[in-house]
């Protein structure tokens, strides 16, 4: 019997980690797994954290995966790449976003960004990828489809094949947008890791 593979993906309001995580599990559907998700939203609306559990296989119980057996992390950003660290698996891959996003902050609050999330998540021995990925989807002509790049970058690292990938962003996003999420997800496999 396979295993269950764990995907967490985490970011802050507005930068579609609910959507990434729809169509991830998505596609493991059309793989034909059995898939769960679950997410956390909290205050996403006003910039808030957001992350999203994705969990497939042959059975999958529960859609959350505990501390320690997340297989791949996509950190929208970097600061969101750390505060979940601790739910990837040793050896496991970081997906990090090089996009930086200040965290609203208390008066008298001067704590610096830490700009060293990669080499800090390195240190840990986690396999830690950096993506461009807002730089490359403004690049496309949609600064809100770094997501799908983050997708494509991750795709490198599961079991679902790529013609399963194409399908899944055509059934899931609208016509209007399909043409630059494709771009955008080419570009993310496209990109070494």
């Amino acid at each position: 019997m396979s295993k269950t593979t764990n995907v967490l993906l985490a970011g802050v309001g507005g930068q579609g980690v609910v959507l990434a995580a729809e169509i991830l599990a998505l596609a493991a559907a059309n793989n034909g797994d059995d898939v769960l998700q679950g997410e956390v939203h909290g205050v996403a609306q006003r910039g808030g954290i957001v992350h999203s559990h994705v969990r497939y296989g042959p059975v999958v119980h529960s859609p959350l995966a505990q501390a320690g057996q997340v297989d791949a992390l996509v950190g929208c950003e970097k600061l969101e790449a750390l505060r979940f660290a601790h739910f990837v698996k040793p050896g496991g891959v970081i997906i990090v976003n090089e996009e930086e996003i200040a965290p609203s902050r208390f008066p008298n609050d001067n704590r610096a960004y830490p700009s060293n999330a990669a080499d800090f998540l390195r240190a840990k021995g986690f396999q830690v990828v950096e993506v461009p990925a807002t730089e490359r989807a403004t690049t496309l002509g949609e600064h809100r489809a770094a997501n799908v790049v983050l997708l494509g970058v991750l795709s490198k690292y599961l079991d679902i094949p790529r013609e399963v990938w194409d399908k899944t962003l055509v059934e899931r996003i609208p016509k209007r947008f399909l043409e630059i999420n494709q771009r955008a997800f080419a570009e993310g496999v496209g990109l070494s890791g």
